[in-house]
């Protein structure tokens, strides 16, 4: 009687239901927490990623299953509907608004030229996965990675290319992640020592009235202009709004603080558990998160690359480092630049500066995503 009972545990245990590409996901799942954890890398976003990629991975939970018959479907599931339906990417925009300092980019309009150079990455990866053979909305939701926004990247997908909403997500929010161990060498490669030295001098003092006119003027040009891309800018800047009015504090410490944490679990957790084994371990997965990781570089290279010729254009008072911040990872990117700059010179302060084309790239990889909805949608 004993042995029955325990035979018929074993049974039912997701041990027998455990296959080899379970265990590689597993440990693809652990690698990513112990950089989340140990190394730090992001792990805001890389923890409740890598946990979702667990999660979903031990077999016979059942928590990404959808309903079936009279029964409910998983827990992971029912979240989900937030990604597949657009609504957590508006939320941590709004998030992001609300947190944002559009300051550094008013005082110095020119960064608008690093934070569109470091757009390049995506239409190169549009181009290469089309050569590829991937149809126009796949290459176009590869092509957006390159942006490292995370937030657009899932919108983008979910309208052209919903089935490719696992690589593209898990691509997105990786790289996103890995920004400080992928950013540094190409950084490095592109600049001379003596570039990386200068040092930048204050930006000009920004009113009240132009922080509070800024994401008015911007939500009316660029929706006018790309109506698609209304749920993303649109909440963007009314975030921005609420903390710059300076009358609305207690919506504006919500929607930085507990909204976007909130949402940022769900968004994470979900995220990663749509990297079932079954699904994810594919070549074309493999290319993808390979496309997506060249859309990345090059978009780097992109805003690099704007950074040098505005040095070269200002007789040296531009640091090329903060082009790289061009890649709309707020403020990953910008932090990364900053250190780089502070290796090669210890009295060098970059932080201020790289925010400009930071918040840029923010507003030009939804642009980006707006161009290709337009033409595909």
């Amino acid at each position: 009687m004993l042995m029955d009972i325990l035979r018929g545990i074993w049974e039912s245990s997701g041990f027998v239901a455990l296959s080899w590409k379970h265990l590689v996901m597993i440990a693809v799942a652990c690698i990513l927490i112990y950089l989340a954890i140990v190394r730090k890398f992001e792990p805001l976003l890389l923890l409740p990623i890598a946990f979702g990629i667990l999660l979903v991975n031990l077999p016979l939970t059942g928590l990404m299953q959808g309903p079936a018959g009279d029964g409910p479907g998983g827990l992971l599931y029912y979240l989900y509907q937030g990604v597949k339906l657009g609504i957590y990417p508006s939320l941590i925009f709004l998030g992001i608004g609300a947190m944002t300092d559009f300051g550094p980019l008013i005082a110095r309009p020119s960064a608008l030229l690093m934070g569109a150079g470091a757009q390049f990455g995506i239409w190169t990866a549009f181009v290469l996965a089309i050569m590829l053979g991937f149809n126009p909305g796949d290459a176009a939701s590869i092509g957006i990675i390159g942006g490292a926004d995370g937030p657009t990247a899932i919108y983008l997908t979910s309208r052209l290319a919903p089935e490719r909403l696992p690589a593209i997500a898990i691509a997105a929010y990786s790289y996103m992640a890995l920004i400080p161990m992928i950013q540094p060498p190409v950084m490095r490669a592109l600049t001379t020592k003596k570039e990386r030295e200068i040092v930048m001098t204050q930006t000009r003092a920004v009113s009240k009235t132009e922080k509070v006119c800024f994401p008015i003027l911007i939500t009316i040009l660029c929706v006018l202009l790309l109506p698609e891309v209304a749920p993303l800018i649109g909440m963007l800047m009314l975030g921005n709004l609420f903390r710059e009015a300076g009358v609305v504090e207690r919506l504006s410490d919500t929607a930085q603080n507990a909204l976007i944490n909130i949402v940022t679990i769900f968004l994470g957790v979900t995220v990663g558990a749509t990297a079932a084994a079954e699904t994810f371990l594919h070549p074309e997965t493999l290319m993808i998160i390979g496309l997506g990781l060249a859309a990345f570089l090059f978009s780097t290279v992109g805003g690099l690359l704007i950074g040098k010729l505005m040095c070269w254009a200002t007789k040296g008072k531009i640091n090329p480092l903060i082009g790289s911040a061009g890649v709309s990872a707020v403020p990953m990117a910008a932090r990364v630049s900053h250190i780089e700059g502070q290796r090669a010179n210890p009295a060098n302060f970059l932080l201020m500066h790289a925010m400009g084309p930071n918040v840029a790239g923010v507003i030009g990889s939804a642009v980006a995503a707006g161009i290709l909805l337009s033409l595909l949608g």
